[in-house]
C-alpha cells in the first residue's frame, strides 16, 4: 500500500493543477445540485420490529385521516386569577382565539375547548387542539404569523396563552458559528504548531472542500434518502474533524520529509506512502463504526451513520489527493522561516521536544503513569451507572420557552401524565363483537388502578379497529408510567384469549421504552462487529496481538469516562450554566451507542497515527523503548494539535439549542480529550513500556497468514532504496 500511495502522491503533485480543478468542480457540481434539491424532511423516528411502530403501522392503515402528518399546536389559556375560563369573558376569549386560529389558510381543523371537553376540572385553563393540512416544514410564514397573533391578542386581553407542537417555531441555532469558532480555534493551533501561514491553511482547505462535497451531496440527496437537517450537522460535526487532521498528518510528514533534505516531490511522495497509509486504516475504522450503526435497524441512526460515514471517505481522499496537490504549489514554504533558514544539522541538535521528554518520563515511570490516569477515568465514569435514558420532549425544552410553559401549564390543570398519553389500539377484525372488545380492553386498564383515566373507545370508519386514550398520572419519563406500559401490555395474551382481538400499546413513554430496549439489544452485537473489525484491521497495521487489544481496552475506558461526564452535566445537571443545559434530564437514548461508535473510529485515529510511527521505528531496527520515544518525538506534538482541533470542533456544536447536536458535541469533545491526552498519551506508552518487545508479538502462523499492507513503509524504502534522491530537474513550485 505504501508504494502505491507514493506514486499517487506523486501524481498528484505533479499535476497538482488539474487535481485542483478536479475537486472545484465537484465541489461546485454538488453545491448546485444540493441548491436545486427540495428541502429536507423533518426528524423522524421508526423502529421496525417494535409494538410502537406496529402501532402506528396500525393507526396509519385503519385511521388514515387521524395519522395525517400535518403539522399540529396545541394552544393552552388560563384565565386570569381569580376568574374562570367557563366565564362569559373567558368563552369570548376563548371563542376569538379559536376563530383567530380557523383562519389560517393551512388550517385543516381546530377543536373548540368547549366542545371537546377540553377544560380543567377547576374551570380555569382550556385548551385547543390545531392541526395543518401541511407538515412544520411546508408551513408558511403566513400561517405561523397567524398563529403568533392569536395568541398574543389573547395575551393582551389579561389570559395567560402559551403554544406548544411541532407548528411552534423553534428558537434559531446558530446557524453555523460552532463550525466558525472550530475552525478559527483549528486555524489558530495548526499555526502554533507548524509556524507558517502555508501550512496552517492548507489542513483547513482541504477540510472545508471535502466537508463542502459531503454536506452539499447529503442536501442534494436529503429530500430522496429522508436526511434531516440533524444528519447534516453531525456529518459536518466529524467530517470537519477527521479532514483537517488527516490533512495535518499528511502535511506534518511532508515537512519532516523536506527536513531530511529530500525535494518537494520525494517528500509529497513518501509523506502520502506513509502517513497517507495510517489515514487510510485511521479511517477505515471510522467508517466501520459509523456504518456499523446500521446493525442497531434504527433508520434515523443508520442514515446519521451513513451520512457521516459518507463524510469522512470524502476526507481520505481529499488527504490522499488535494492535500498533495496543495504542497505542490506551496513546495517549501511549507516550513516555517526559521526551518527553511536552520540546517539539518542544527535542527537535530536542538532541545528534546516536549514529547521526547514525556516519553522518556513515562519509560521511568510506566506503573505510576498507568496507576493514576485509570484511575482519574474510572472516577469519571462513575456516573454511568446511574444513567437515564429517553426521548427529548416540550418538558426538557428551556423554562423560558412557550413550549416549556405550555407542558408546564397543561401538566398542573390536567396532570403530569397529560403531556404523555398512551395511544391503545385494539385491533378486532375479524371479532363478532369489536365494540365488546374494546370495552374489555377499557375495563382491564381501569382495573389496574394505575391510570387517570381511560377515554371510551373511538372506532375507525369500518368499526373493526379502535384507539383507547390512557392518561397516566406520572410524567412521561416518569418510572411509575414506564411500569403502567408494562402493566398493560402483560393483559394483552388475556384480551387475545377473551375476546380474539390484539392490542398494542404506543405513545411517548412506550417508544421511549422501545427505543431503550432495541438500543440495549443490539449494543453488543454492535460492539462486537466494530471492535471485531477493528482489531482485524489494526493487526494488518501493527502486525501485532496485543497492540490492538490494548487500544480496544483503552477506547472503553475513554468512553465510559466521556458517558459518564455526560451524565454528570446533562442529566444531574452539574456545571449546566457553564455549558447552558436549560433543563437536566435523561440522555437522549441514541447518545451513548451513536457516541460509541464515533469515538471508537476517532480513538483509533490516534492509535494509528501514533503508534505506526513506533510501528515504524521498531521495524528499522530500534529497540522497543527507543520506538516509543521516535513515535512521541515525531507524533506526539502533531496528535495534540490534532485532538485540540477536534475538540475545539466539537466544542463548537455545545452552542447549538438542539439538546442532541448539544449534548453530542459535548460528549464527543470529552471523549477525545479523555482518549487522546488520557489513553493515548499516557495509558499506551505505559503499557507499552512495560509490555517492551512482546508488545509486537504475532504468532508465526499468523504472520504468514495476514496479508503485509506495509503501511510502515519498510517495502518503499527497500524499492527506494532508502536514499536522497539524486539531483533531479528543477523544482519551481513555491521553491
Amino acid at each position: 500500500m505504501a508504494t502505491f500511495l507514493y506514486r499517487l502522491g506523486r501524481r498528484a503533485f505533479r499535476r497538482r493543477g488539474l487535481v485542483v480543478l478536479l475537486w472545484v468542480a465537484v465541489l461546485v457540481g454538488a453545491g448546485v445540485a444540493a441548491s436545486a434539491a427540495p428541502a429536507p424532511p423533518e426528524d423522524s423516528f421508526s423502529m421496525p420490529g417494535t409494538e410502537s411502530q406496529e402501532a402506528f403501522d396500525l393507526l396509519d392503515e385503519q385511521f388514515p385521516a387521524a395519522s395525517a402528518e400535518g403539522a399540529t399546536a396545541r394552544v393552552v389559556i388560563r384565565s386570569p386569577e381569580g376568574g374562570k375560563i367557563s366565564d362569559p369573558a373567558g368563552k369570548a376569549q376563548v371563542g376569538e382565539l379559536v376563530a383567530a386560529l380557523e383562519s389560517s389558510p393551512q388550517v385543516a381543523s381546530v377543536t373548540d375547548p368547549f366542545e371537546a371537553d377540553a377544560v380543567s376540572s377547576d374551570g380555569t385553563t382550556a385548551y385547543a387542539s390545531v392541526t395543518y393540512k401541511v407538515n412544520a416544514m411546508e408551513l408558511t410564514d403566513q400561517a405561523r404569523n397567524v398563529l403568533s397573533a392569536a395568541t398574543d391578542e389573547a395575551r393582551d386581553g389579561g389570559f395567560t396563552v402559551e403554544t406548544g407542537g411541532d407548528a411552534v417555531v423553534a428558537e434559531q441555532a446558530l446557524g453555523g458559528t460552532a463550525e466558525l469558532i472550530g475552525l478559527g480555534v483549528a486555524a489558530v493551533v495548526l499555526l502554533l504548531t507548524f509556524g507558517s501561514l502555508v501550512a496552517a491553511g492548507m489542513p483547513l482547505l482541504s477540510a472545508i472542500t471535502g466537508v463542502g462535497i459531503g454536506i452539499s451531496v447529503i442536501g442534494a440527496l436529503g429530500s430522496t434518502l429522508e436526511l434531516s437537517a440533524t444528519t447534516s450537522t453531525l456529518a459536518t460535526m466529524i467530517g470537519l474533524a477527521v479532514a483537517i487532521d488527516y490533512a495535518l498528518f499528511i502535511v506534518s510528514r511532508y515537512r519532516a520529509e523536506i527536513a531530511e533534505g529530500r525535494s518537494p516531490e520525494e517528500a509529497v511522495g513518501r509523506a502520502v506512502g506513509t502517513a497517507g497509509s495510517a489515514v487510510v486504516f485511521a479511517g477505515l475504522t471510522v467508517v466501520v463504526a459509523l456504518v456499523g450503526l446500521a446493525v442497531v435497524n434504527i433508520p434515523i441512526l443508520t442514515k446519521m451513520g451513513l451520512a457521516a460515514a459518507g463524510t469522512v471517505g470524502i476526507a481520505v481522499l481529499i488527504a490522499l489527493t488535494l492535500t498533495p496537490a496543495l504542497l505542490g504549489f506551496a513546495g517549501k514554504r511549507a516550513l516555517s522561516r526559521k526551518d527553511r533558514q536552520a540546517p539539518a544539522a542544527a535542527r537535530s541538535a536542538a532541545k528534546p521536544r516536549l514529547g521526547t521528554r514525556w516519553a522518556r518520563f513515562v519509560l521511568r515511570r510506566p506503573v505510576t503513569v498507568l496507576l493514576i490516569a485509570g484511575l482519574g477515568l474510572g472516577l469519571a465514569a462513575v456516573p454511568t451507572a446511574d444513567m437515564e435514558l429517553g426521548l427529548p420532549d416540550e418538558g426538557s425544552s428551556a423554562p423560558d420557552t412557550t413550549q416549556r410553559k405550555a407542558y408546564d401549564l397543561l401538566s398542573e390543570s390536567f396532570g403530569a401524565g397529560f403531556n404523555g398519553p398512551l395511544l391503545v389500539t385494539v385491533d378486532a377484525r375479524g371479532v363478532d363483537d369489536p365494540k365488546a372488545a374494546a370495552d374489555a380492553v377499557g375495563k382491564k386498564i381501569t382495573g389496574l388502578g394505575k391510570a387517570e383515566a381511560v377515554t371510551p373507545a373511538d372506532f375507525n370508519k369500518a368499526g373493526d379497529t379502535a384507539i383507547l386514550t390512557v392518561v397516566p398520572r406520572t410524567g412521561p419519563s416518569d418510572a411509575a408510567t414506564e411500569s403502567l406500559v408494562h402493566d398493560i401490555r402483560s393483559l394483552s395474551s388475556d384480551i387475545e384469549a377473551d375476546t380474539g382481538a390484539s392490542m398494542l400499546v404506543t405513545g411517548a413513554t412506550a417508544l421511549t421504552i422501545d427505543f431503550s430496549q432495541t438500543l440495549d439489544d443490539a449494543l453488543v452485537p454492535y460492539l462486537a462487529l466494530i471492535v471485531g473489525l477493528a482489531f482485524l484491521l489494526l493487526m494488518l497495521v501493527f502486525r501485532s496481538v496485543l497492540v490492538p487489544l490494548k487500544a480496544a481496552l483503552g477506547f472503553l475506558l475513554s468512553v465510559t469516562a466521556a458517558l459518564g461526564a455526560v451524565v454528570a452535566v446533562f442529566q444531574w445537571g452539574w456545571l449546566a450554566d457553564v455549558f447552558g443545559v436549560d433543563q437536566p434530564g435523561p440522555i437522549m437514548s441514541m447518545m451513548p451507542i451513536f457516541m460509541i461508535g464515533v469515538v471508537f473510529g476517532l480513538a483509533m485515529d490516534y492509535e494509528v497515527f501514533l503508534v505506526t510511527r513506533m510501528r515504524e521505528a521498531h521495524v528499522h531496527g530500534s529497540s522497543a523503548a527507543e520506538s516509543i520515544v521516535i513515535g512521541f518525538t515525531h507524533g506526539g506534538r502533531v496528535v495534540a494539535a490534532a485532538a485540540i482541533i477536534m475538540i475545539s470542533v466539537f466544542s463548537g456544536f455545545i452552542m447549538e439549542n438542539d439538546a442532541i447536536i448539544k449534548t453530542m458535541g459535548f460528549g464527543l469533545a470529552i471523549a477525545i480529550l479523555f482518549d487522546a491526552f488520557v489513553v493515548r498519551m499516557a495509558i499506551v506508552p505505559a503499557v507499552l513500556a512495560l509490555l517492551g518487545a512482546k508488545a509486537w508479538w504475532l504468532p508465526t502462523w499468523l504472520d504468514r497468514v495476514l496479508p503485509n499492507v506495509d503501511v510502515e513503509g519498510e517495502k518503499l524504502d527497500v524499492e527506494l532504496s532508502d536514499t536522497v534522491p539524486a539531483a533531479r530537474e528543477p523544482e519551481t513550485a513555491g521553491v
